[in-house]
C-alpha cells in the first residue's frame, strides 16, 4: 500500500474504500451477500453491499481511534452476479407468498414448491459460505459479511463456532431475531439468532443490545436460555440514561457479559431510523452511531479479540446515497476496530 494516497481523490478500483489490496494479502476479507429473499417488510437490502462499495471511495481514512488506519489490509471479494439474480427470482415470488400470509390465510397450498427451492437455496448459500469461511480462518484471516438481509452470515457464524472453542456475539438491532422459522422460512432474516443459538455448540453467550421490537416467543426464549442470551432492551438502556447513567457505563455493563472471543452482528436498524430511512424494517429509537464506534472501541480496549463480524440491513433508496453513506461509515468503524484488536492480539 505504499502507492496508496490516503489525502488523494477515492480510487474506485472494485475494492472497499479504493485501497489496493489483493485477497492473499488482506488480513481482514469481507464476502458481501446480495441476498434479502426473506425480508417481510421493506426489500432493498440486497443492493446493500454494492451500494456500500460504491460510497466507501467517498470517506476520508484517517480514524481518532486508530494510528495509519489507511494501512489497513482489508479486501472485499466480487459480489456474485448469480446469487443477485437467484435472489431477484426469488424476491418476486416471496412477496407473493408474504402478501398471501398478510391477507389472514394460514395455508401454504400452492406455495410449497416455492418455499422448498428457498430453504434449499438458502441451505446452499449457507454451506457454501461456511466452508469459504474455514479456509480462509485456516489461513489466518479475519472473515466478515457484509449483506443483504440478517439471514445471511448464519455460515460464517457456524465456521466461527468450528474454529474457537468458546466465543460470544454481541448483536446490535431492532429486532432480537429470535424466531423459530418466521413465515416458514428455515433461514429467515428474523431467525438468524434463533439458529446460531441451535446450531453453534461453542457459542458461551449472546448479548443484545438495542432490541425494541420483539414476540412473546422470544421474550420466552430468552427468559428460558440459564443466561446464555443477555439482552439489553432498548427501552432499558433509555430509562437507565434518564436516570443519569452515561453510555460509558452501559457499555461496560455491556461488555462485562462478554467472553475474550467475540463477534459482532451488526443490523443497521439498530440504529436510529434517520440514520437507515430505507431499511427493511426500521423501529422508532436507537443509537446514534458514534454510540456504537464507543462500544467497539472500548470492547477492543477491555482486552477481548474480535474474531469475525457482518454489517447488514443496509438498503440504498431510490434516490441520494445516504443509507450507503452511513453504512460505509458503520463498516469503516467496524474494519478498523478489528484492525486494532489484530494489532493489539498479533
Amino acid at each position: 500500500m505504499n502507492d496508496f494516497d490516503p489525502n488523494g481523490v477515492g480510487i474506485s478500483n472494485g475494492n472497499l474504500f479504493g485501497f489496493p489490496v489483493t485477497e492473499n494479502e488482506a488480513d481482514i476479507i469481507i464476502i458481501p451477500v446480495p441476498w434479502d429473499a426473506t425480508a417481510s417488510y421493506g426489500k432493498g437490502s440486497s443492493k446493500g453491499p454494492k451500494a456500500i462499495l460504491d460510497a466507501s471511495t467517498q470517506l476520508d481514512f484517517f480514524h481518532q481511534k486508530l494510528d495509519n488506519a489507511f494501512h489497513t489490509r482489508v479486501f472485499l471479494t466480487p459480489i456474485s452476479s448469480e446469487w443477485e439474480k437467484i435472489n431477484e427470482e426469488f424476491c418476486l415470488q416471496s412477496i407473493d407468498y408474504i402478501q398471501h400470509l398478510e391477507s389472514g390465510s394460514t395455508d401454504i397450498i400452492g406455495f410449497e414448491l416455492f418455499l422448498k427451492q428457498i430453504n434449499s437455496a438458502q441451505q446452499a448459500m449457507r454451506t457454501h459460505l461456511k466452508e469459504r469461511a474455514i479456509e480462509l480462518i485456516k489461513q489466518n484471516k479475519i472473515v466478515a459479511v457484509l449483506g443483504g438481509e440478517h439471514s445471511t452470515p448464519l455460515g460464517l457464524i457456524e465456521a466461527i463456532d468450528e474454529s474457537y472453542a468458546n466465543f460470544g456475539i454481541l448483536q446490535i438491532d431492532a429486532h432480537a431475531d429470535l424466531r423459530d422459522g418466521y413465515e416458514n422460512f428455515e433461514q429467515s432474516h428474523a431467525s438468524i439468532m434463533f439458529n446460531v443459538t441451535k446450531s453453534c455448540n461453542n457459542l458461551s453467550k449472546l448479548v443484545q443490545i438495542g432490541i425494541r421490537d420483539v414476540a412473546q416467543s422470544e421474550i420466552d426464549l430468552i427468559d428460558s436460555s440459564n443466561g446464555r442470551i443477555k439482552t439489553f432492551f432498548d427501552w432499558d438502556l433509555k430509562e437507565k440514561a434518564f436516570n443519569g447513567v452515561n453510555w460509558s457505563t452501559q457499555v461496560d455493563e455491556i461488555i462485562s457479559e462478554l467472553p475474550r472471543h467475540v463477534y459482532i452482528s451488526f443490523d443497521i436498524d439498530g440504529l436510529i431510523p434517520s440514520l437507515c430511512p430505507n431499511t427493511g424494517t426500521p423501529v422508532a429509537g436507537g443509537f446514534q452511531l458514534e454510540e456504537i464506534t464507543f462500544l467497539f472501541f472500548k470492547l477492543v480496549e477491555s482486552g477481548r479479540k474480535i474474531i469475525g463480524f457482518d454489517l447488514n440491513e443496509v438498503s440504498p433508496g431510490e434516490s441520494g446515497d445516504w443509507d450507503a453513506n452511513v453504512g460505509a461509515r458503520a463498516l469503516w468503524n467496524l474494519v478498523c476496530a478489528t484492525e486494532k484488536s489484530r494489532r493489539v492480539n498479533a
